[in-house]
């Protein structure tokens, strides 16, 4: 089983940026992939971006294209998740997991966050208009 804790969450303003770590304890399997959620208020847990293990192979949601990066730092067992050009819709909970991975060919595929397991106790990110 691992553990993970999520940080870096805060109030920012539209346009603004904010870095968020998601801290891994225990092993992770080489083919799974760890995964940032956001859960909006009132309103399902839905995937925003998930990355191999490796670190080679991404997915974004398209809300999250050209927006937010997610990188994987080996050596500190830890996922960032790079937000920029906040909007108020990302306002809510975000979360980090992991899971089985599933591949097309040489895509990363997001298949929803019932395979996803391990959740983290979440950090909340609010966005000002």
């Amino acid at each position: 089983e691992v553990q993970f804790v999520e940080s870096g969450g805060g109030l920012v303003q539209t346009g603004g940026s904010l870095r968020l770590s998601c801290a891994a304890s225990g092993f992770i399997f080489d083919d799974y992939v760890i995964g940032w959620f956001h859960q909006a208020p009132g309103k399902e847990r839905e995937g925003i971006s998930i990355i191999s293990k490796t670190g080679g192979y991404t997915w974004y949601a398209d809300s999250a294209k050209g927006r937010f990066t997610i990188s994987y730092d080996n050596a500190k067992n830890t996922v960032y998740l790079q937000m920029s050009s906040l909007k108020p819709e990302d306002t809510g909970m975000y979360y980090c997991a992991n899971g089985p991975s599933t591949y097309h060919g040489w895509t990363l595929l997001y298949t929803g966050p019932e395979r996803f397991h391990d959740w983290g106790q979440g950090t909340q990110v609010t966005v000002s208009s």
